[in-house]
């Protein structure tokens, strides 16, 4: 048994092989997927998706998953609402049966084909309630037209003497010739042989359909046209269509003909009216008919159709999640190899080695409930092969996990960042964010998302929201530390927190212009003195206390990151990296930054007024420690024997390089020739796998008895000695030489660059400060100035605006800004120091994570 699983280091891994019947292969995958502990390995990667096993079963159930998103997606159409899957019982919800899936089967066929029914039906009828509606706005238009030409003679002869129908004029003139009777024309069209052709068409293409029409015919027709005020609903995809009813005559078939060829080209509908009233009146009395009549066939197949989705609605969710978890176990059983002779089912798995115990009596409940007497053997094998990565989380740290994995996964059994980052991660936000008040708001906020964190994790989110939801928290942590850290510095919305006496005292000669004075000994207990706030040299002193401590801050962050480095070289028994890589780095790094450090607080601890002399600048001396080493001016002297000091540091820095360049190769090389001169090879030189059904085994530690391996322990027998199949790089000392020599320039590099990264932590908290000030002056400090009834106004609006600027501007952009900066001073300056971050992540086979990976609600 490996030591308790935590977070400093990945869970210790375990290859095995599970060994189980056909006839239960299909219960025990389902249940490894609810324990969700097992990382399944394919052994039937060179085969095709369609050669495999179990590829019947599982396009059956892809097309009953296509029928209940088919459901799905009606249901939505319809507005009807899903039941929650959070209103099932687990039972309900657990993989299911051979014969519950073949009568869920047989089940969504036949509803399938009844709800296409009554969709066809429905879309059908509304089709034919569009063309009715249409039809009767055309009975009514055109025959309002109708009614105009045959009652309003002069405004018909107007009309015919009009150049734009010269073809009615004809036409009406040559029927009065042949009647005799040239003053009366007849109003009969069909005696005068003008035909014409009515109907609908969208209204943005009437324009274009005029043009043709006139372009094709050479204006030898005359067209009414009129909008219908109401929109017409598209049953296809049921959207509102705005259409106008058109009537066009025309003298002859031919041309009538063309004109109905245009109009249906152009996605025209043509209707028939009688230009008879006495018969236009029946037909327009026939359509309204039809329209109530239809209007109830209509509204019971609606309700048919609704309470059909209302009935599936009530289970839909379940059977969605049946169904994914009974895919996800045919493509689980797909990735096992099986023997036909002896009817077994062989699996190999990553097992978390602590999961063991708890996996072994997962399946012997599985055979007992089966009543099978050949147990499933569980096997662990001994590999060479790099097991995945397992950094088991609860809900507090998965967040600070997840920043982690972002950047990369670590090694197997490497120190994993996360665990430091639950504490580093919040407090340099802090630093950067540090005021009480609006540290006080982030913590409300997350407690709130703490406590009604069930609910909010069952409905549905945006994905801002759902950013923040997910790191709920992060955010108590980072506002934990900003009340913390506005304490230090004494920012409360940007005002002083006056909870004890100053230590500085004003005298009223001079005012308004006085220089404080200390009250003897006494000093303000706890973080910065009130009494800085709004004294002139607020910011100079702001400026520089938060810039040495930002540097403070940064040395403690690598010195501690870089700490791990050494951790790791030695839990993997890497002698050389400790000598030839921490050692020398660490050393390189503290003769010049940790001695930085040194002088930042021996600078601090020292009264230099009291001395009668300017404190020294620290940068100058940095400067000059390299340009003249030994050489330091008395008035920028910090203590005594300070030039022999810097000359010994700086020839440890300059000593540690080459060690740092070339110990680790050198002695690489030394240690390859020197197994090679004796003949040893490595581990991966290793070629011969002993499989794990071989009936003849060359050194007989195999043997199989009944169909079966037999077992010498209680556990099952050691079927599979080793799986050697990974493969390791020769040595070649050009590329050991070359590695090494980035890593050198990088760490000497970086080691600058790095720290003065860390400045960022004085830029932003100095930013943050004075951006709040500012929203404090222009805002409620106005509202305070004013008098009377207009201040009671004007406080009420400078404290809406002040509030909502506070949370957009300093809470949340303000806040986001730095989460991302320390995200970054985590990612890059702290992790570069220990992380490889080459791990493979554990990706277990969990239903529980299939879910939330893709949700069925």
């Amino acid at each position: 048994m490996a030591s308790k699983d935590t977070l400093f280091r990945s869970a210790s891994m375990s290859l095995t092989q599970l060994y189980t019947s056909n006839e239960i292969g299909r219960e025990v995958v389902s249940a490894l997927g609810e324990l969700g502990q097992v990382q399944f390995r394919d052994l039937n990667s060179e085969t095709s998706a369609f050669q495999r096993t179990f590829t019947k079963e599982i396009r059956r159930l892809d097309n009953i998953e296509r029928q209940l998103r088919y459901f799905k997606a009606q249901m939505e159409k319809a507005n009807i609402s899903m039941r929650s899957r959070y209103d099932f019982d687990e039972d309900m919800l657990a993989a299911p049966q051979a014969a519950e899936i073949d009568e869920l089967a047989d089940r969504a066929e036949s509803l399938e084909q009844r709800i296409k029914n009554l969709n066809e039906s429905y879309e059908t009828l509304k089709k034919r309630e569009m063309e009715l509606t249409e039809w009767r706005w055309v009975l009514k238009e055109a025959g309002s037209f109708f009614d105009r030409a045959h009652g309003q003679s002069e405004d018909i002869r107007q009309s015919l003497d009009d150049d734009d129908a010269p073809l009615l004029r004809n036409a009406e003139a040559e029927e009065a010739r042949v009647n005799g009777d040239a003053a009366q024309p007849q109003q009969s069209f069909a005696v005068m042989n003008i035909g014409f052709v009515s109907g609908v068409i969208p209204r943005e293409r009437l324009a274009a359909f005029e043009r043709i029409l006139w372009r094709t015919l050479r204006g030898n027709l005359y067209m009414n046209q009129s909008e219908i005020p109401d929109a017409i609903i598209n049953p296809e995809d049921n959207e509102e269509v705005r259409k106008n009813v058109f009537v066009i005559f025309a003298h002859g078939k031919e041309i009538i003909a063309k004109i109905r060829k245009i109009s249906e080209s152009l996605g025209a509908d043509l209707y028939n009216v009688d230009e008879n009233s006495d018969l236009r009146r029946d037909q327009i009395h026939e359509v309204n008919t039809r329209l109530s009549d239809l209007a109830s066939v209509l509204r019971n197949t609606k309700n048919t159709l609704d309470a059909e989705l209302t009935q599936i609605a009530r289970s839909l969710a379940a059977w969605l999640i049946v169904i994914k978890k009974e895919k996800a176990v045919y493509n689980a059983l797909n990735m096992c190899s099986y023997d036909q002779a002896r009817k077994t089912l062989i699996a190999e798995a990553w097992v978390p080695t602590n999961s063991l115990p708890q996996i072994r009596a997962t399946l012997q409940d599985v055979n007992d409930r089966a009543g099978l007497s050949v147990p499933t053997i569980v096997n662990q094998i001994k590999t060479n092969k790099t097991p995945p990565t397992y950094n088991k989380t609860n809900k507090f740290t998965e967040g600070f996990q997840t920043i982690i994995n972002a950047y990369g996964t670590a090694k197997y059994q490497e120190v994993n960042p996360g665990l430091y980052t639950i504490v580093t991660f919040p407090f340099l936000f802090a630093v950067m964010f540090g005021d009480f008040g609006h540290g006080v708001l982030m913590f409300m906020a997350a407690c709130a998302m703490i406590y009604w964190e069930k609910p909010l994790s069952r409905s549905k989110q945006d994905e801002l929201f759902s950013m923040a939801f997910y790191g709920r928290y992060i955010m108590l942590m980072m506002g934990t530390y900003s009340m913390f850290t506005g304490l230090i510095y004494n920012d409360v919305f940007s005002k002083g927190f006056t909870a004890f006496d100053s230590a500085w005292e004003f005298p009223e000669e001079g005012r308004p212009d006085v220089t404080g004075h200390l009250k003897g000994s006494y000093r303000y207990p706890f973080g910065i003195d009130w009494a800085w706030h709004g004294s002139d040299n607020d910011l100079l002193f702001s400026n520089s206390f938060k810039m040495k401590l930002s540097i403070l801050m940064g040395w403690c962050h690598m010195t501690y990151a870089l700490m791990f480095s050494l951790i790791n070289a030695r839990h993997f028994k890497s002698k050389i990296d400790i000598w030839g890589n921490f050692v020398p780095g660490m050393i390189f790094f503290q003769s010049i930054f940790g001695y930085l450090t040194f002088t930042i607080l021996y600078k601090w601890s020292v009264d230099w007024y009291a001395e009668g002399r300017s404190p020294p600048s620290l940068l100058n001396m940095l400067i000059q420690m390299f340009l003249s080493p030994g050489n330091v001016e008395p008035d920028e002297q910090l203590y005594s024997g300070q030039a022999t000091i810097q000359v010994i540091l700086v020839l440890l820095a300059v000593v540690n390089v080459p060690i740092l360049l070339l110990l680790k190769p050198l002695y690489l090389r030394w240690e390859h020739n020197r197994t090679a001169a004796k003949g040893y090879r490595g581990i991966g030189d290793t070629s011969h796998v002993t499989h794990a059904l071989d009936d003849d085994d060359e050194d007989g530690d195999t043997r199989h008895m009944n169909g079966r391996p037999s077992t010498d322990t209680d556990e099952g027998a050691m079927i599979t000695e080793n799986i050697g199949d990974e493969e390791h790089e020769e040595f070649e000392f050009s590329e050991v030489m070359i590695h090494q020599t980035i890593h050198t320039i990088e760490f000497c590099l970086n080691c600058v660059s790095h720290t003065a990264s860390y400045l960022r932590l004085w830029a932003l908290s100095l930013a943050h400060q004075q951006l709040s000030v500012v929203l404090w002056d222009m805002t409620l400090n106005n509202a305070f100035t004013a008098t009377g009834g207009l201040q009671i106004v004007m406080l009420v609006v400078a404290f809406a605006m002040w509030f909502v600027l506070t949370i957009a501007v300093l809470c949340i952009m303000e806040g986001t800004s730095a989460m991302l900066h320390s995200l970054r001073l985590h990612w890059v300056e702290a992790m570069s120091k220990h992380f490889i971050g080459e791990g493979i992540p554990f990706e277990p086979f969990s239903f529980q994570l299939l879910l939330e990976e893709d949700p069925v609600d």
